[in-house]
């Protein structure tokens, strides 16, 4: 991948990354579980726009995203997140080029960021985790990290509401044939890390968002 990317990412995380900290509050916990070199896959859940930037400010990597087409067609916004390394996607279809590209991104070391339910939530809960993640993972060898954002279901610019984000330990689906039944139960296995990494974010929330460490 290009340092391009690296270099945009430099301006973007203490400008746009410190708006979203400040304007949502954002708290982390696990931060220091993200590996800081080789390839990686980072699937998160996902209820607005903000979360992208959220995400970003809260970890300590270059974040390859991926985002639908319509994203990078929209006059301003698709020159931006370009810049940033995301790349197109077209949903309700097998993209190929897309692929491609996911795998070329952690092959050569760097960490893809997925959105691991392939669109926003509204129910306000995480929802059904699609097999992307755990196909990238699993052909190409390397880890997922998983990772849980609470709060930004109800949150709107200027309204404060606090933005919590856990990172998991990152695993391995070693053992898992690389087909549709080890993409199945390795994404089963990674929602359920997911929804316990919510279910605790709702806890600190409720508690006030205090230190604590969050399950593996």
């Amino acid at each position: 991948m290009s340092t391009t990317a690296d270099k945009v990412w430099a301006v973007g995380r203490p400008t746009i990354g410190t708006a979203v900290t400040l304007g949502g509050r954002l708290k982390v916990y696990g931060k220091e579980r993200v590996p800081m070199t080789g390839g990686l896959v980072i699937a998160s859940n996902h209820f607005h726009w903000v979360d992208p930037p959220a995400l970003g400010a809260a970890c300590p990597r270059t974040i390859y995203y991926m985002a639908k087409v319509e994203a990078h067609r929209v006059p301003g916004l698709g020159a931006v997140i370009r810049a940033f390394g995301t790349f197109p996607v077209r949903r309700g279809e097998s993209d190929r080029d897309a692929v491609r590209t996911m795998r070329g991104i952690v092959r050569d070391g760097f960490a893809l960021g997925l959105f691991a339910e392939g669109t926003r939530q509204k129910s306000g809960v995480p929802g059904d985790i699609q097999p992307g993640a755990a196909m990238v993972a699993l052909q190409e060898d390397v880890p997922v990290i998983p990772v849980a954002i609470h709060g930004t279901q109800t949150w709107k610019p200027g309204n404060f509401h606090p933005i919590s984000l856990a990172w998991g330990e990152p695993i391995r689906f070693e053992g898992l044939p690389k087909g549709g039944k080890g993409y199945k139960e390795a994404s089963a296995a990674l929602q359920t890390k997911i929804l316990g990494l919510f279910d605790f974010l709702v806890e600190m929330h409720a508690l006030g968002r205090p230190e604590a460490v969050p399950p593996a």
